[in-house]
């Protein structure tokens, strides 16, 4: 192990949440950007974070992820406190993140892309065995191997960049907005994805502005609002609430 890769945290006990964040406020400067917010993800779950720009959505997962540091509060992972830990660290722990936008190296090839996702020491240890398990579950990434990111449709890219981020073997995937400028048959694509994903037993934190396709797929969710979590719940519920339905679906 790298001196400064965070060690493998060990796994969640019966009924502890995979991922707790407790409380936690976040500032740009002086302006408050979180207030309190608090949210929960268990093993095998799929929860959704909703709301509108500038809510706070991806503030929330890049502080997850380290690359803010929160005001006041506690992140759990499996228990662990993460305070303190750097991003790459965060990555070695087990969580990985899909940025909105999906910025790869367009400079790069697909396979480049990938190799650069297994950057800790134990994923570049199983590097060649985890870019064929990205081409068995993305058969496309292997006929563009060699093409430059750069070049791919938006949703080829889109697929890299999902790959490029389980190529570290996460627990816990965190995706910033996978449906952003991509056509409706792609985005149908990249929900299915999405599925499965947790079907091979990797959790997943869902930031999407698509409210009615990540409900559909969500096991939970929450509603942030100015940086607040004002609903949670069943995704069911969130999707029968009035509120929810008038603010975020148009009916």
């Amino acid at each position: 192990m790298m001196a400064d890769e965070a060690p493998r945290a060990p796994a969640a006990s019966a009924g502890e949440p995979l991922l707790a964040v407790r409380e936690v406020d976040v500032y740009y400067g002086e302006v408050q950007a979180l207030w309190g917010v608090s949210l929960e993800v268990h093993e095998g779950e799929i929860v959704t974070l909703l709301g509108s720009n500038g809510a706070g959505k991806t503030t929330t997962i890049r502080t997850i992820s380290r690359l803010l540091q929160p005001h006041a509060g506690r992140i759990l992972f499996q228990g662990r406190e993460v305070q303190g830990l750097r991003p790459h660290q965060i990555v070695a722990l087990g969580i990985a993140q899909v940025p909105e936008g999906r910025r790869l190296w367009p400079n790069m090839t697909v396979w480049e892309n990938l190799a650069l996702g297994a950057y800790s020491a134990r994923a570049r240890a199983d590097l060649d065995a985890q870019r064929a398990r990205m081409v068995e579950r993305f058969p496309r990434l292997g006929e563009r191997r060699d093409q430059l990111a750069g070049t791919l449709s938006g949703g080829e890219q889109q697929m890299v960049a999902i790959a490029r981020a389980l190529m570290s073997r996460p627990r816990l995937l965190m995706l910033d907005e996978p449906s952003l400028g991509l056509a409706p048959i792609v985005v149908r694509e990249v929900f299915e994805v999405v599925r499965t994903i947790r079907e091979a037993g990797t959790s997943i934190l869902l930031v999407e502005q698509n409210v009615s396709r990540a409900l559909e797929v969500a096991d939970r969710g929450y509603v942030l609002e100015t940086g607040r979590i004002v609903l949670q719940g069943p995704s069911a519920d969130l999707l029968a609430n009035p509120q929810v339905r008038t603010a975020y679906l148009g009916l």
